[in-house]
């Protein structure tokens, strides 16, 4: 239709403005190029109009965040750094109703590793890119490299959505956020507030290394699939309830070694009401094998317990408690508490600041933590 009009009132610009219609007679020569020019105006915003109406199934989004962290571990030394941490990408399209794409492209710290000298820290890194497909009217199917379901932080960790500047230590050591895998997920909700997710994906590949076993899908090996499995409940206001369970048969992708099968078991609940928030999680591995037994590595387990108040609209106060155990000889279970405030000048941009404090199985790294982030 806009096509047509756009052809409509160019033409008929045309012959109007090269005909007797508007001659010298009827209006100046001012006048005439006056009118030429609001036309051409006209032919002009539809043009525009019918471009962005072509671009509207494309839609662009993102978050980022700047730390500063000043920390004094036991011995007493100082260490402060600035990082830009995250910088993310989000590219979406949609194809049509019951079709959809999401992608997610992120950089850290700021600047690549450069691969032949090995100098920067940072990463780019492909975190979601999949095609989503309604089956019915509640039930759909992602297809790709997408974020596993399980955890509070893992599928949403954009900077004004968490308190604190550091994602807590229990889901970035135990789960471990944030972590995507390549494969197929079926979801389904239904009336009663009840939601349902499973998975089959590629699996981690570090035996015991939980966090280092991620693969990111870069020539992931895939000998061994992981299945994940999670029940969430939604239908009270303000309350969220989930469990997520998780098998893989073999945590090395190598049956010929002494580390078998993995499972991970994972539940939270977040309330909030009125001002008042509260977030529980608890998350335990258990890995098969002699190689993980012989090192003490075979349960690896933690916790956090965080409560906050919303001072007012744009200002709220947290404290957080977090206990974790990666394993090894001996009592390794490890201790960090924060306290702190979020301030949100806008519901998308938010300053941080807090206080942590570890135990010296933690590092003993005590001291502030601030932070600007966003998400658009």
């Amino acid at each position: 239709m806009q096509q047509f009009s756009k052809t409509l009132l160019s033409t008929g610009a045309a012959a109007m403005l090269s005909t007797g219609a508007f001659s010298a007679q009827a209006v100046t020569d001012v006048e005439f190029n006056q009118l030429k020019s609001q036309f051409d105006q006209l032919v002009e915003t539809l043009e525009y109009s019918e471009m962005n109406q072509s671009n509207s199934q494309t839609s662009i989004g993102g978050y980022g965040e700047l730390h500063y962290n000043n920390l004094n571990n036991g011995t007493g030394s100082q260490k402060k750094t600035i990082d830009f941490h995250r910088f993310v990408l989000f590219f979406g399209h949609e194809f049509s109703d019951d079709v959809r794409f999401f992608s997610e492209l992120e950089l850290e710290h700021a600047f690549a590793k450069d691969t032949v000298d090995g100098s920067g820290k940072g990463e780019v890194e492909l975190e979601q890119a999949y095609v989503q497909i309604d089956l019915t009217g509640s039930t759909s199917l992602n297809a790709g490299v997408f974020l596993i379901p399980v955890g509070i932080l893992n599928e949403t960790h954009e900077p004004p959505t968490f308190y604190g500047t550091e994602r807590n230590p229990v889901e970035k050591n135990i789960i471990p956020a944030t972590w995507w895998e390549g494969g197929v997920m079926l979801s389904s909700h239904t009336a009663s507030g009840l939601q349902y997710d499973i998975a089959v994906t590629s699996g981690l590949a570090g035996g015991a290394d939980i966090r280092g076993g991620r693969q990111k899908t870069a020539d992931a090996t895939a000998n061994n699939w992981a299945l994940t499995g999670r029940v969430r409940y939604t239908s009270i206001e303000g309350l969220e309830l989930a469990a997520t369970l998780q098998l893989q048969d073999d945590m090395t992708q190598n049956s010929a070694d002494n580390i078998d099968g993995g499972t991970l078991i994972e539940a939270h609940a977040v309330w909030n009401s009125g001002p008042v928030g509260v977030k529980a999680l608890v998350a335990q591995w258990n890995i098969d094998g002699a190689g993980a037994s012989a090192t003490g590595k075979d349960k690896q387990d933690g916790a956090y317990v965080e409560a906050s108040y919303k001072v007012n609209s744009r200002t709220g106060v947290f404290v957080r408690h977090s206990i974790w155990d990666n394993g090894g000889a001996g009592d390794n279970q490890k201790a960090q508490t924060n306290i702190g405030l979020n301030y949100w000048p806008h519901e998308n941009v938010v300053f941080k600041v807090d206080y942590q404090a570890q135990d010296e199985k933690a590092g003993d790294n005590d001291g502030i933590n601030a932070g600007v982030g966003y998400q658009f």
